[in-house]
């Protein structure tokens, strides 16, 4: 084996008993091994990056074999001497005489991918070093701008980062990586039956318009009460977490192909009521009937049934009530952790408070403050982020009751921080509540042919809704019609003779 290479220690660290965890022979073993067999960089290239590697030098000869096997060359000592000629490091190491006894002492290609997960190993905990010294300093630096909530904040949020991506700290990403990142979404795009790049909706128009619920986007979904924003959202979120499907990876991961793990924040109803929602879609029972008792025996089976159907669904609710964004974001970050996490439904956006310990001079600007800190959350998560909101009381007295954009209720930031903003709109709910009674000294063929021409409308309208998208940064605004069923609270789609979509202005 190759004797391991010495390095200096920085200036002022000589007399510490402890020095960062490393481990240079295994990074040495594991470049020999893919200089001997170039396979071996297929068992750890998903993995392992040239940052993980402790020594600058094995992080740029390991950098330049992934650049060569990426253009289908061969990664030798022979083609790697052009490339590093200049590296001054290599130089003080040996140069092409330090290649030649790497590949010379090259471990097998079986143990690559241990070597490399070791190497990876060794690399987080120096990073947790770093991420602990930071919070010590931190504690020990008193700033009056800083409390100790908004430190814990930042700590748990490194850890977040280190936990799930192996990189403390955020920063620049190189515009060749986030092309690559950008081909790799629109190759799962491809490859799915639906054509989506995001998470489906689990309704096909819906989805058509949207491309389904795409990362680090926050989606507001706003409508008058009655319209049914909740059973939407609890319907999305259903079919997002039944279709969640998973492909194995080469090194034994979990890679989602389709759908989502779920998490559903329900501050307003309570997380039986919720599943009670699904369970009675889902069975095709009316609700009412399930919350008196009033069952009968084949409707029984059809509940338990669906509730086996169920059990194993990746739906997370959580009913605490009150919640600020700040406990929001640490048990989504815990659920990742520990899931997985691929959506997140918070109904409604009204009803969570801001971080707590800040102060706030009103609610418009606290509103703001939580979209802000939920687009935040989205982009750190890289998850969709679908926010229930209200809308003010200026629908009701227009004419036209659908909603626009300035009806968003203590809108202050909600427009400009969204990514997507929905509306629900049941045009059948206003109908109904406006049968046209006859008008004093009226003609009977006049009220009877205003009378005709309101029932026609009414069973054109009836069981139907439209999903009213005012605002979408990637993609064309419009009006979906979707079929919904307010005895089961359900939305699905409609059948083509139900007519287009109307253009929303």
């Amino acid at each position: 084996m190759l004797a391991p290479v010495q390095f200096p220690s920085p200036a002022g660290t000589e007399g510490l008993e402890r020095s960062p965890p490393h481990n240079f022979e295994a990074e040495q073993a594991l470049l020999g091994a893919i200089l001997m067999n170039n396979r071996a960089l297929e068992r750890v290239s998903e993995f392992l990056r040239p940052e993980h590697f402790a020594s600058g030098v094995h992080g740029r000869i390991y950098e330049s074999c992934m650049t060569l096997t990426g253009r289908n060359q061969i990664a030798t000592p022979v083609t790697l001497k052009t490339y590093l000629s200049q590296d001054q490091g290599l130089k003080e190491l040996g140069g092409d005489a330090y290649l030649m006894n790497l590949a010379n002492a090259a471990a097998s290609i079986i143990n690559a991918e241990d070597y490399g997960k070791l190497i990876f190993d060794l690399a987080l905990r120096r990073e947790l070093i770093g991420v602990g010294e930071d919070m010590v300093n931190d504690a020990f630096e008193p700033d009056m701008e800083v409390d100790a909530v908004q430190q814990i904040e930042r700590a748990e949020q490194a850890l977040f980062r280190l936990a799930t991506s192996g990189q403390s700290e955020g920063g620049f990403k190189s515009f060749k990586a986030t092309v690559l990142e950008a081909i790799s979404q629109a190759e799962m795009a491809h490859q799915r039956q639906g054509k989506l790049s995001g998470v489906t909706t689990g309704l096909r128009d819906l989805d058509a318009k949207l491309g389904g619920l795409h990362r680090s986007d926050l989606l507001i979904l706003a409508g008058r009460p009655s319209m049914g924003k909740t059973a939407l959202a609890t319907n999305i979120a259903f079919n997002a977490a039944h279709a969640l499907k998973y492909e194995i990876g080469p090194t034994g991961e979990k890679k989602v192909t389709d759908g989502a793990v779920v998490a559903f924040f329900s501050l307003e109803m309570s997380a039986e009521q919720l599943a009670g929602r699904i369970l009675a879609d889902r069975a095709s029972i009316n609700s009412h009937k399930i919350r008196q008792g009033e069952l009968s025996n084949e409707e029984f089976a059809r509940l338990v049934l669906a509730s086996q159907e169920l059990h194993s669904l990746p739906l997370y609710i959580d009913d605490t009530p009150a919640l600020s964004v700040s406990a929001v974001r640490t048990r989504c970050r815990r659920l990742a952790r520990t899931q997985g996490l691929g959506m997140i439904v918070v109904d409604y956006l009204q009803l969570l408070s801001a971080t707590a310990g800040k102060k706030v001079e009103n609610r418009v600007q606290e509103v703001s403050d939580i979209t802000r800190q939920l687009k935040a959350l989205a982009k750190e998560l890289n998850v969709p982020v679908l926010a229930l909101s209200q809308l003010s009381r200026t629908v009701e007295q227009r004419e036209d009751k659908r909603p626009q954009l300035s009806d968003l209720r203590e809108s202050g930031s909600i427009e400009q921080d969204a990514d997507v903003v929905m509306f629900v709109y049941r045009e059948q709910y206003y109908l109904e509540r406006a049968e046209p009674g006859r008008r004093p000294e009226e003609a009977e063929d006049k009220f009877n042919q205003r009378y005709e021409d309101w029932h026609k409308r009414l069973g054109e309208v009836t069981n139907t809704a439209e999903a009213i998208i005012a605002k979408q940064r990637h993609g064309p605004v419009g009006a979906v019609r979707m079929f919904f069923d307010g005895q089961f609270t359900r939305f699905g789609d409609l059948d083509n003779w139900h007519g287009t979509e109307r253009e929303y202005e």
